[in-house]
C-alpha cells in the first residue's frame, strides 16, 4: 500500500469522525429549530461561511503551497497571512451583516445570532484554519483534519446541551455557543502548537506582490464553496422558508457524505503540488487514478442514497416529511460533486487558481440561471436539479480546462 493510500485510509477515519459530527449537528440542530428556522439559520450560516472563505486573503493556501515544497517558509508566510486574515475578515464581518439585513431580510433572525455567526465565521475560524492548513503541508493530513473537527465537535455538545435543557430560544443559545466553542478551539490550538501564529511583533503587511499571488488563492476559495453553499441561499429566496429548511437538510446529508473525497484530495495534494512540477509523468499516473476511484465512490454513493432516502426522512422526523423525494432528487448531484472537488483540487496544484476560480464561477451562475428557472415549477425538486445541473456542467467545463493545459 503506497504512502497516499495510507494517508487517505487514516484521513478517511478522521472524516469518519467528522462525518458522524456533522451528522450529529446537523440531526440536534434541525430537530430542534424545525424547518422555518433550520431554513433560515442554514441560509445565513452559508452566507456566513462562503465569506469566511475569502477571510485569509488566501493566505492559508499559499501556506500550503509554500510549505509543501519548503517547510522553511512558514514564517516569511504567516507574518504576513495572519494581519491580513484579522483585516480581510473584519471587513468582510460588516459585508456579512449588510447582506444578512438587505439580502436575506425574509429570515427575520435576531441581530444577536447574526452578530455571533459572522463573528465566528469570519474572524475566529479563518485564523484557526491557518494552523491547520500547515498540519496539512507537513503531509500531517489526519491530525490537520482532527484539528479542523475539533470546533465541529463542541458545535455538536453545544446543540445537544440546549436540546437537552429545552431552552426557550433555542436558536440565540445555540448562536452564542456558536462562537464560543470558535474560541475555545483557538485557545486548544495555542496550547497544542505554541508557534501556531508568529507573535506580534512579527506580524507584518503583506506586499503587492504577495497580495497579488494570494488573491488568486483567495477567489479560488471563494468559488470553491461557492456551490456548495449558495443553493442554501437561494432556497431560502426562492422557497417558502419550511421548504427551504426540508431542502438545506437534505443538501447538508449529501455534503457530508462526500468528505471522502476530500480525505483523498487532501491526503494526495502535498505530493501533488510537487509531482506537477518536478515529476509530470508521475503526476499524470496520480492524477488519472484518482479519478477513477472518485467516480467509482460517486457512483456508489448514489446508488446508497437513492435506496436510503426514506431513512434519513425518519431521522429528521414528521416535521421533514417529503426529506426523502428532495434527497433522491440530489442522488443525481452527487457524482457530479465528487468530481468536481477532484477536478478543483488538481487544477489548485497545477498552481492555476484562476481557471479553477473561472470554472467554479460559471457553475455558481448556471446554479443561479436553473433554479429561477426550475424552483417556481417545482419547488425543492427543481432546487436539487439545478444543482446536479450545475455540478455536472462545472465537471464538463473542469475537464475541458485540464485537457487545454495538457495540450498546451
Amino acid at each position: 500500500m503506497g504512502p497516499i493510500a495510507k494517508s487517505t485510509l487514516k484521513t478517511s477515519a478522521v472524516f469518519a469522525l467528522r462525518l458522524a459530527v456533522q451528522a450529529g449537528t446537523l440531526l440536534l440542530v434541525a430537530r430542534m429549530l424545525g424547518p422555518e428556522q433550520f431554513g433560515a439559520f442554514a441560509a445565513v450560516a452559508a452566507l456566513a461561511v462562503l465569506l469566511g472563505t475569502f477571510s485569509t486573503f488566501g493566505t492559508h493556501l499559499v501556506l500550503l503551497a509554500e510549505v509543501s515544497k519548503n517547510p522553511t517558509h512558514r514564517e516569511q508566510v504567516l507574518s504576513y497571512a495572519v494581519p491580513t486574515t484579522l483585516i480581510s475578515g473584519l471587513l468582510l464581518f460588516v459585508l456579512f451583516l449588510l447582506l444578512s439585513l438587505l439580502w436575506l431580510h425574509n429570515t427575520a433572525l435576531p441581530l444577536s445570532v447574526l452578530l455571533c455567526i459572522g463573528v465566528t465565521e469570519t474572524l475566529l475560524l479563518p485564523l484557526f484554519v491557518l494552523p491547520a492548513t500547515e498540519q496539512l503541508a507537513l503531509e500531517k493530513t489526519a491530525q490537520s483534519q482532527l484539528l479542523i473537527t475539533l470546533p465541529l465537535a463542541l458545535r455538536t455538545l453545544a446543540a445537544a446541551l440546549i436540546m437537552l435543557l429545552a431552552l426557550e430560544h433555542p436558536l440565540i443559545a445555540f448562536s452564542w455557543l456558536y462562537m464560543l466553542v470558535a474560541v475555545a478551539s483557538l485557545i486548544f490550538m495555542k496550547w497544542h502548537i505554541p508557534n501556531a501564529w508568529p507573535a506580534f511583533n512579527q506580524w507584518r503587511i503583506a506586499r503587492k506582490t504577495e497580495l497579488k499571488n494570494s488573491v488568486g488563492y483567495a477567489t479560488l476559495a471563494l468559488t470553491a464553496a461557492g456551490p456548495s453553499e449558495l443553493d442554501k441561499m437561494l432556497a431560502v429566496k426562492l422557497l417558502p422558508l419550511g421548504v427551504s429548511g426540508l431542502y438545506a437538510a437534505a443538501s447538508r446529508v449529501i455534503g457530508a457524505a462526500t468528505l471522502p473525497v476530500i480525505a483523498l484530495l487532501l491526503s494526495a495534494m502535498p505530493r501533488l503540488f510537487r509531482d506537477t512540477t518536478h515529476n509530470p509523468t508521475r503526476g499524470k499516473y496520480l492524477i488519472n487514478w484518482i479519478f477513477a476511484s472518485v467516480f467509482l465512490y460517486g457512483l456508489v454513493l448514489a446508488g446508497l442514497f437513492w435506496l436510503t432516502a426514506p431513512i434519513f426522512e425518519w431521522l429528521f422526523g414528521e416535521q421533514y416529511h417529503g426529506l426523502a423525494e428532495t434527497l433522491t432528487w440530489l442522488c443525481l448531484a452527487i457524482p457530479g460533486m465528487s468530481l468536481r472537488f477532484t477536478v478543483g483540487g488538481i487544477l489548485m496544484t497545477m498552481e492555476k487558481p484562476w481557471l479553477r476560480a473561472a470554472f467554479e464561477a460559471s457553475g455558481m451562475g448556471m446554479l443561479a440561471l436553473c433554479a429561477a428557472v426550475l424552483v417556481p415549477a417545482l419547488d425543492a425538486k427543481g432546487m436539487a436539479l439545478a444543482l446536479a445541473a450545475s455540478e455536472w456542467g462545472m465537471v464538463v467545463i473542469g475537464f475541458g480546462c485540464l485537457s487545454y493545459i495538457n495540450r498546451k
